[in-house]
């Protein structure tokens, strides 16, 4: 390493990370006298030669930083055409930066310099590089450790509502889109799963915070990875135990149950889906017969909802047509709900969930959907 790189200790310093950064992911670095006898930083890897120049501002805002990525582009441009046979890379490096920075950078450089490849590096974790095939590098600002924010008297349930329904959404990719319904990809950071999961960043930075701090994530992976699977679906399962309140009742018309479940549904936008027994029937994995279907609703019906005017609560005497139970984790329970035939019916995992501990033969239906469709994901 060129031992009088930059006029600053800053700079110096920064050129000396990118380097490191590069030589990691098998660049090979080397400096060389440019214009006016100024070092130039040249990286190569497979026959793709650079020549790099790094800026390094005290702050890492967008005002700051796009008009010294301005300059380092021109520069870099300059210098390429002296080394011959090179291609520019303009490169900002700053003490901290957010997504939304990488976000102004790749607008910037879509609109006034698409030919050019550029990075955006941080301390903190950030790696934004667009072209010359270097997208490869990109990674999320690391987040800090949920102990190093968050109070010790107010911990985080691993296993509330969102957080129930993200741990959906980072399984989702494992599943088959018949038996889940969410969005499937692979996440860098704590953004990209909020704007799937449709939470707000925080809940997702809690979130993630609180599976790192107890050992669920896979802190090599590029991408948010789940380990110790075992340990969190038990967990997972223990956390949902408790029995939610009930009411069983009877469809005041006599015709084809299926049929009043099916418009009842309908009737709900969104907010109940079949659940248990009847949605793991629906999902083709059923094995316990005689029970009355179960409808998740968000709240018990009263005798003024409109929306279930067609039922009455059955009188302890009576068999009944349906059991409505109010859905203690409604959006982790709606939102993972598919569309089967006309039928809105819970997902694989939450019937799992729900069945487990059901006096029914419980056990024996959440069996067969683990050795079915779970022990392949968890097991992972």
């Amino acid at each position: 390493m060129h031992s009088s790189v930059a006029p600053t200790s800053r700079g110096k310093n920064a050129e000396q990370l990118v380097a490191k950064l590069l030589e990691s992911n098998g660049w090979s670095a080397h400096w060389a006298d440019g214009r006016n006898r100024r070092p130039i930083l040249t990286i190569q890897k497979q026959g793709q030669r650079l020549v790099v120049e790094i800026k390094a501002p005290s702050e890492g805002r967008a005002d700051r930083v796009i008009p010294l990525l301005s300059q380092a582009i021109l520069q870099a441009q300059a210098n390429a055409l002296d080394a011959g046979n090179a291609q520019p890379l303009a490169l900002v490096f700053v003490e901290k930066a957010s997504s939304s920075l990488s976000k102004q950078v790749g607008s910037f450089v879509d609109q006034y310099a698409p030919n050019v490849a550029v990075g955006l590096v941080s301390k903190n974790g950030l790696r934004y590089f667009k072209g010359a095939g270097l997208e490869e590098l990109n990674a999320e600002p690391e987040e800090p450790r949920w102990y190093r924010s968050a109070p010790s008297n107010q911990p985080v349930n691993l296993f509330s509502d969102l957080n129930q329904w993200m741990l959906k959404v980072l399984l989702a990719p494992e599943i088959p889109e018949h038996l889940l319904h969410a969005p499937r990809q692979k996440y860098r950071g704590g953004s990209e799963l909020a704007d799937a999961a449709n939470v707000s960043p925080m809940s997702a930075s809690r979130f993630l915070n609180q599976l790192r701090h107890e050992g669920y994530l896979d802190d090599s992976s590029r991408h948010i990875a789940l380990v110790r699977r075992q340990e969190l679906f038990r967990r997972w399962r223990s956390a949902v135990m408790r029995p939610p309140p009930e009411l069983p009742m009877k469809f005041l018309i006599r015709k084809p149950i299926e049929q009043q479940i099916q418009e009842l549904l309908a009737k709900q936008d969104g907010d109940a889906c079949l659940g248990l027994f009847a949605a793991a029937d629906a999902l083709r994995l059923g094995h316990v017969s005689g029970v009355p279907p179960y409808i998740y609703a968000s709240k018990l019906p009263s005798r003024d909802d409109f929306e279930w005017r067609a039922l009455v609560a059955a009188s302890p005497s009576d068999i009944p047509d349906i059991i409505v139970r109010q859905a203690l984790s409604p959006k982790s329970a709606f939102r993972g709900a598919i569309r089967i035939e006309g039928l809105i019916v819970s997902d694989v995992i939450q019937v799992w969930l729900d069945v487990a501990n059901h006096p029914s033969r419980g056990e024996e239906q959440a069996n067969l959907i683990y050795e079915k469709v779970l022990r392949p994901i968890i097991n992972h």
